[in-house]
This record gives C-alpha cells, sequence and structure tokens, in this order.
C-alpha cells in the first residue's frame, strides 16, 4: 500500500499541503493492513484501525484521513473500498470568538503600553504586536516569524505559512508608519537579529512568552471573561479582523463574493470555507442584513 501513499501525498503536498500527521496516520494504517496480509483498503479494517484511537474526535480523524486515500486510489483502482465517513460522526465544534470592539482594542493597546521594567522595549513590542494583528488578521505564528526584509514598501512578505506558501500582505500607511517607528527603535536593542519582534535581550519573542503576556494584558483591560461570553485569546484578533472587512464590503452579492474571495487570499486560506468558519455575527453585521432585507421586501412590494 505504501506506493499508493506516496502518490497520494506527492500530490497533496504540491497543493501546498503539510500532512506531517496524515503521513504518519497513513502509514500506520499500512502496516496494520499488512499485518492482516491486507494489501487494499477495507472498510472493516479501516474502522478497526480507527477504534484503536482514545477518542472519539481521534477515531473520527484517523478513519477520514482513510477516506481521503481511499477517494484518491478508488480512481484508478476500484478493488479499494471506501470506509463510511460519518462512521465515527465526531462532529466538528467551532469554538465561538470573541470579537473585540474599538474601545476593548484600545484598552489592550494602553495595558501593553504599561508593561515594565521603564525604558524596556517591552511595552512598544507588545502594543506593536497587537495592534498589527488587529489590523493584518495574520496568525500568530506570521508575525512571530517575520524578519526586517519582509517588511518592505509593498507590505508584509509572509514566507511558507501554514500551508507552505507565501502571500503579500498588503499594509495601510499608518500601519506601515508604526511598524517602521517600532522597527527603528528595535534595532538598537537586537542589532544581531532580522526578527522583527524581538525580547529585551534580542532574542526572538517566543509563542509561549507572548500567550501569558497577552492573558495579564486581559486582567490589565477589564477583558477576562464572563459568564455567557467566550472567553477572549489572542487568535480572536485575526477574528475581528475577518468580521470588521466584511462589514467594510461594498453592498451587493456579487461584490461579497468578490471580497470574500480577496479577503481568503488575504489571511492565507487555501480553501474559501476556512474564512467562513472565521465570521461572526455582530450587532453591526446583522442590522445591516435587517436593513437589506427591508429594502428587497419594499423594492418587491412596490
Amino acid at each position: 500500500m505504501s506506493p499508493v501513499i506516496d502518490a497520494y501525498l506527492a500530490l497533496r503536498r504540491s497543493a501546498g499541503f503539510a500532512l506531517s500527521n496524515e503521513e504518519y496516520l497513513l502509514r500506520s494504517f499500512a502496516r496494520f493492513a499488512a499485518e492482516r496480509g491486507e494489501g487494499y483498503i477495507r472498510a472493516a479494517t479501516a474502522i478497526a484501525w480507527a477504534s484503536e484511537a482514545r477518542s472519539l474526535a481521534q477515531r473520527d480523524a484517523r478513519l477520514k484521513s482513510i477516506c481521503r486515500l481511499a477517494d484518491f486510489v478508488r480512481l484508478e483502482d476500484p478493488t479499494h473500498e471506501r470506509p463510511p465517513v460519518r462512521h465515527f460522526a465526531h462532529p466538528r465544534v467551532r469554538r465561538v470568538p470573541y470579537i473585540y470592539t474599538d474601545a476593548e482594542l484600545n484598552r489592550l493597546l494602553e495595558a501593553a503600553l504599561t508593561l515594565g521594567p521603564l525604558g524596556a522595549l517591552r511595552p512598544q513590542t507588545y502594543a506593536t504586536l497587537v495592534a498589527l494583528l488587529a489590523v493584518t488578521g495574520l496568525r500568530v505564528g506570521e508575525a512571530l516569524r517575520l524578519r526586517l526584509p519582509d517588511v518592505s514598501p509593498a507590505g508584509l512578505v509572509i514566507r511558507q505559512t501554514k500551508f507552505r506558501k507565501s502571500r503579500l500582505v498588503p499594509l495601510h500607511e499608518t500601519t506601515a508608519a508604526g511598524l517602521q517607528r517600532y522597527v527603528r527603535r528595535r534595532q538598537r536593542w537586537a542589532p544581531g537579529d532580522d526578527h522583527v519582534f524581538v525580547t529585551d535581550h534580542g532574542q526572538p519573542l517566543p509563542y509561549p512568552t507572548v500567550r501569558q503576556t497577552f492573558l495579564r494584558l486581559l486582567r490589565i483591560a477589564g477583558l477576562e471573561s464572563a459568564p455567557g461570553r467566550p472567553h477572549p485569546r489572542l487568535h480572536d484578533l485575526r477574528h475581528r479582523f475577518a468580521v470588521r472587512a466584511l462589514q467594510a464590503c461594498p453592498a451587493g452579492r456579487g461584490a461579497v463574493s468578490q471580497h470574500m474571495l480577496a479577503l481568503a487570499t488575504y489571511l492565507g486560506h487555501a480553501n474559501i470555507n476556512d474564512t467562513y468558519w472565521y465570521l461572526e455575527a455582530t450587532s453591526s453585521l446583522l442590522a445591516g442584513i435587517a436593513s437589506a432585507s427591508e429594502t428587497f421586501y419594499e423594492e418587491a412590494v412596490s
């Protein structure tokens, strides 16, 4: 079964998918099937192999990896069986994002500027990082991996991202100016390192440190979780950007479709369904929907 797995992985990786975990699962299944003396995908064998996982979510993910492989190999050899994709029926649960308001974002930025020690780079580092995430929708890892040469007059060059693709993220002139101010200042702290975001010791800013510091910023800004509301996360700044981008979209179905494609490209998504995943109904969006619905009804009955 190894040759078909090799061909399948090569095809999907050519489209930009890393598939490191998927390769591990497929190789594991191939060994499991070989121990049974099977060289073809058998639904019962795939279910038995997937059932060895501890949780329902893991069993579901394992079986779906075999279903994708089966879809590929059955195009040339229908001898392979396709397992029932919903055998374990584990639903994909979407965590409700926290959509920061403009006032809450300002409170976060003000909180960042209060960080110590006095005269350190740290306050500017976190204020710039939070602001950049909010106005670009970058993934946190993408921002932390930025190098000085990636800050170009045309925007940010995001290299080898989640799907091993690079993209250019244009910046508003005010964002570009603010980022340049920070870069000039951080040069004095880390002349020997070319990461954009660095610690006060001139080292690349690590994600665990960023996460812990952001939790502190939430406390300072008074944005800790409340009953009945989702807990604010750093990643939710990406959700905020997607929602704000949709709010700025021109009216009209065609314009919305084009806007969504542009947003998917800007966010670095390989599938527009991932972009829909980032959207959340807000009072502003619902008000716009209500207004559009009223206009449509009035034109229909007039």
